[in-house]
């Protein structure tokens, strides 16, 4: 009779984890089954993209579907535009924002993860722009994705340690905000911009898929790092994933997982368990 009660109420903690925070019961087979529901950008590659077939793929995706292995949850993938994240989080119906998502600039307005990637915000253009450095950006339009860390990196100097993007920003013609990279690389090969400023994991994989026509300036606007945010104040959903996290970290899935992202220097960009 213990033990049924003790089981009892250990489910009924495991729904109440999930209550509120993206979760619902998902009928699998006559059996309740816990789903975890991955708030991402569809085209955020490697990280998270539709591969040829049109399935979700990439490696925060392969990340949460081991996640929900290891806790016998249901992984739903689900796209998400960038600049309505916060919405999608605080009504439910995303458990978390997990897709290359930077932490610095937004500490305080989430419960994050540990950091597991180390990134960095550069400048892509075309090989033959004549472009060989920032100073030639002057009177260049530059595009960006809309509620970007690459746009923060440009526009935002709180503490005025980011003077220099500042005055960078300041000498392009003009800054474009776009909805994603894709819309992005479309505007740079037509010649409507000059120049992208994008995630280097994300250039990385984009100048691997469309040959040598781009490439990446030296220099980088800002270094940062990625993590997983949960509703502010959700600690109890974000321990259950850092727990796995840490194990797949611990026992070297982490880092199989990461390689096979190598071409785009994954394996070495993360940073859990380092």
């Amino acid at each position: 009779m213990k033990k049924a009660i003790a089981l009892a109420a250990a489910a009924v903690m495991l729904l109440t984890l999930f209550t509120g925070c993206g979760k619902q019961p998902a009928e699998d087979n006559n059996t309740d089954k816990t789903t975890f529901t991955v708030g991402f950008d569809a085209e955020f590659p490697p990280y998270g993209y539709q591969d040829e077939t049109g399935e979700y793929v990439g490696f925060d995706l392969d990340l949460a579907a081991e996640v929900c292995a290891r806790n016998g949850w249901e992984l739903v993938k689900k796209p998400i535009n960038w600049d309505s994240k916060d919405m999608e989080l605080e009504t439910g119906v995303i458990s978390c924002i997990w897709n290359g998502f930077t932490m610095q600039g937004r500490e305080d307005k989430y419960t994050w993860s540990k950091p597991y990637v180390d990134n960095s915000q550069v400048i892509v253009v075309k090989k033959d722009s004549g472009i060989t450095d920032y100073a030639g950006l002057a009177g260049k339009n530059v595009a960006v994705q809309a509620d970007s860390s690459a746009l923060a990196a440009l526009t935002q100097n709180e503490d005025g340690s980011n003077a220099d993007n500042i005055a960078l920003a300041e000498s392009f013609r003009s800054l474009t905000e776009v909805p994603d990279y894709n819309t992005a690389f479309l505007n740079l090969e037509a010649g409507a911009v000059d120049a992208i400023a994008m995630d280097i994991g994300v250039a990385q994989y984009q100048l691997e898929q469309r040959g040598d026509a781009f490439v990446i300036l030296d220099g980088t606007l800002a270094a940062e790092q990625y993590g997983i945010g949960f509703k502010l104040g959700n600690t109890e959903l974000r321990d259950a994933v850092q727990k796995t996290l840490d194990e797949m970290a611990a026992d070297g899935t982490f880092a199989k997982i990461a390689e096979k992202y190598e071409k785009w220097g994954l394996a070495q960009a993360v940073c859990l368990g380092k």
